[in-house]
């Protein structure tokens, strides 16, 4: 298993927006990250900055190069590009964390 943690950006006055969002996700988005591998996924917001922390576990991370290619991906990215950070192709602009310190 592997333990997987980035970090994003929401834009300033869309907090409650991208809350509404993921309380309301896609059941075809949900059975994807689930095929995935993805477990434990939760999402913080540093409410001082606005930025998001991810968090999620995963047998296989190379599992997760799949995940671009697929329409409902590209499609729920498109949903969110209005109100964070995003890259040309509508992904989130995502930096991903360094594990400095665990406690099983």
């Amino acid at each position: 298993m592997q333990r997987v943690a980035f970090k994003m950006k929401l834009f300033k006055g869309y907090e409650e927006e991208y809350q509404r969002r993921h309380n309301n996700l896609w059941p075809e988005l949900q059975t994807l990250l689930k095929q995935t591998g993805l477990r434990d996924y939760s999402i913080f917001l540093a409410e001082e900055t606005n930025d998001l922390f991810g968090y999620f576990t995963i047998d296989d991370a190379t599992q997760l190069d799949t995940l671009p290619q697929h329409p409902v991906m590209q499609k729920w990215w498109a949903h969110m590009k209005d109100i964070m950070e995003t890259t040309a192709d509508n992904s989130p602009v995502s930096i991903s964390l360094k594990e400095v310190f665990y406690l099983p």
